[in-house]
């Protein structure tokens, strides 16, 4: 987005005449987008959905497609697994950081089960099978995965039960996800226009009545009679917007489609939008979680950090935040061959020493770093024990010669996530935005509704505060963008 086009709103006297009225109006054509539709148009409303590119799908299509359902699911108890919505709550709330969003996590959960039956019911497949170890995207077409559920402290604050449901699919599943849903929109009266960017939002006095939109080179506007739903994604893709609210993230490569340029936020703020959370954001740094579980991560004068069995996400956020990316995995020769060779991605050691003394110096650690903390994890790990982090027994065990170290900022992502050179050993998306209710109304700074403004997705500041978890994205999307598009066929 460049700081030349304006955001500032068109006051509605301004307009003449319309191109294109409708009752509700989405922007966005991700997986929150195509949610809001479909239920708008169920409803009973007239729909149009914009997207700025030539088709639907968005970072949504490139994602992995996992989707963080739980309380009970079909799958999870085919799987043999027994959840409940307070169980997941109590996850959630500890694992998606200070200040997560209690109303929409407590409802999501309650939720969770009628929404993966929704999602069922409109076509996204599930397979009825459980990926049991860490990892970012597992290399089978499993559908229930554990997203650090069954890790400290989280293990002992809920009962663990894995809740990572991943779309079937040969690969990332985002697309599958996509494909399914626009399918769904494709069989509803939803009107789709694409090549069409949102520009400005349109105001009736301190209600959002429009917006006015480019197609190509001809200025279009739109007039919605009930709600306009914002689902345009985040803002990682904006240099400007991330120096000036997440410096930290400035420089990373981004997990996107290449149009999370913030401009729903900005215009809804424009009218007075609240945001929430705009510093936060995810961070899939370029490890693989195998190897990182059966050795350690460790910091640039080698000491661990955190248990290596948590979540990815919440390790990549631990290395950034905290340690600038300088970190790195260390791990023997039989750690190494233990990780089944397809979820290698082909990583290979950086450097290779026979003794903790010779790796420290390769690196360029202090001497006696890595040999104080590798003594004190063998010491006991002989006992099964890990006082220091709390990683589950079944990872433990003493570190033997030869060693290995792994330079995350220099180490690869997933084949899917592209080779993670010139990244800085990390991919980013932006978790804060605009401030909603759980039916996605936007609130503005004294907390009031925007009259007929509504947002779900990336653009909004959704569940989380300054953790994340994989599916969260996705589900939450589908999940408020639901709730969004309801509210807004129902705003007369």
């Amino acid at each position: 987005m460049s700081a030349r086009v304006p955001v500032t709103p068109i006051d509605a006297a301004e307009i003449s005449t319309y191109d294109h009225v409708t009752d509700v109006l989405v922007i966005g054509y991700g997986c929150a987008g195509a949610s809001a539709a479909l239920e708008a148009d169920a409803g009973g409303a007239e729909v149009i959905l914009l997207e700025r590119q030539s088709g639907g799908g968005g970072s949504s299509a490139l994602s992995g497609g996992e989707m963080y359902l739980g309380g009970g699911t079909a799958i999870q108890e085919a799987c043999g697994f027994t959840d409940t919505a307070e169980d997941m709550e109590g996850f959630l709330l500890a694992a998606l950081g200070p200040d997560a969003d209690q109303a929409k996590v407590g409802l999501y959960s309650r939720e969770s089960v009628a929404h993966y039956q929704w999602l069922v019911d409109h076509g996204v497949p599930f397979k009825p099978s459980l990926w049991d170890s860490p990892t970012w995207v597992p290399p089978t077409d499993d559908g229930l995965m554990w997203m650090g559920e069954n890790a400290y402290p989280f293990n002992e604050i809920a009962t663990p039960a894995p809740r990572g449901h991943r779309v079937t699919s040969d690969g990332f599943g985002g697309k599958v996800l996509m494909a399914v849903l626009s399918e769904a929109v494709d069989k509803t009266d939803v009107a789709v226009h694409t090549d069409t960017a949102a520009l400005r939002l349109i105001v009736d006095g301190d209600r959002v009545v429009g917006v006015v939109a480019r197609h190509f080179q001809e200025t279009v506007t739109y007039r919605a009679r009930r709600g306009v739903v914002l689902t345009t994604g985040g803002f990682a893709d904006n240099k400007e917007m991330l120096a000036q609210h997440a410096p930290q993230l400035v420089g990373r490569g981004v997990n996107s489609d290449g149009g999370d340029d913030g401009r729903g936020i900005v215009i809804a703020q424009a009218v007075g939008a609240a945001v929430k959370h705009m510093s936060a954001g995810q961070v899939g740094i370029s490890l693989v979680p195998g190897m990182m579980v059966r050795g350690m991560i460790v910091d640039g004068v080698g000491q661990r950090f955190i248990n290596e069995d948590v979540y990815p996400g919440l390790v990549g956020q631990a290395a950034l935040f905290k340690h600038n990316l300088n970190v790195w995995v260390i791990l023997d020769e039989q750690a190494y061959e233990e990780v089944p060779v397809e979820e290698r991605w082909g990583v290979q050691p950086h450097f290779v020493a026979e003794t903790l003394g010779e790796l420290e110096r390769e690196i360029g650690m202090p001497e006696g770093a890595l040999q104080t903390t590798v003594g004190e994890y063998n010491r006991f790990a002989e006992r099964g024990e890990d006082p220091y982090f709390h990683k589950s027994a079944r990872w433990l065990r003493p570190l033997r010669s030869p060693f290995a170290a792994i330079d995350v900022q220099r180490g690869m992502a997933p084949p899917e996530y592209g080779d993670s050179a010139g990244s800085g050993g990390a991919e980013v998306f932006t978790i804060g935005g605009v401030h909603t209710t759980v039916d996605g109304r936007v609130l503005n700074l004294d907390g009031d509704p925007i009259p007929g403004l509504f947002a779900a997705g990336r653009a909004t500041s959704g569940l989380h505060s300054w953790g994340y978890i994989s599916g969260t994205s996705l589900g939450d999307g589908t999940f408020f963008g639901r709730r969004a598009g309801i509210a807004a066929s129902a705003d007369e």
